[in-house]
């Protein structure tokens, strides 16, 4: 178990928190708006695909289902454009942080599990159908691109808040 944590769980980790860090450097925004604005641009790629791919009540059920899964992301989205955008300090990192740490330690492997799932799901969901294959396969594929990063994005280190603020450079402040 000790190989997993090093050279799988680790990584992602580091990764997912490098993720957030560049996130909230380049876009000052909070950290936690990372997953649900990736999850609407995958969403969104897959309505361009059902677009090109299905018509009729196929189609139709289709975008009921993205509209369904996009909900949740865009009520998130649309709430902290509500309550004013960034608001990202001290006390939204600490209150992060805590979360981080409680899932990192006693979700790991949960991480994994979906991770390993994720990897296999395109290759063993088959279905003879050709509607139901193309839901199968957008439904793979959303699986495939949110669902490990949901789980890694939950459990990394957020950065800290002055860290998109390029007039901060530790104990002395320019500008």
């Amino acid at each position: 178990m000790d190989w997993i944590n090093r050279y799988i769980d680790q990584p992602l980790l580091n990764g997912a928190a490098g993720l957030l860090r560049q996130w909230h450097i380049r876009t000052r925004q909070s950290p936690e708006l990372l997953e649900p604005t990736w999850n609407l641009v995958v969403l969104s790629f897959l309505l361009i695909a059902s677009v090109q791919v299905m018509t009729g009540k196929p189609f139709a059920l289709s975008i009921a289902a993205l509209v369904m899964l996009a909900l949740p992301s865009a009520k998130k989205l649309f709430l902290a454009v509500k309550a004013g955008g960034s608001a990202y300090g001290a006390r939204e990192y600490k209150s992060s942080r805590a979360r981080a740490v409680a899932k990192r330690e006693a979700e790991w492997s949960v991480r994994i599990i979906v991770l390993f799932s994720s990897a296999c799901l395109p290759f063993i969901a088959r279905i003879d159908d050709p509607v139901g294959a193309c839901f199968m396969l957008g439904a793979s594929i959303w699986f495939v691109l949110t669902g490990p990063l949901k789980a890694y994005l939950d459990a990394a280190e957020p950065p800290e808040p002055t860290e998109g603020d390029r007039m901060y450079s530790g104990v002395f402040h320019f500008g």
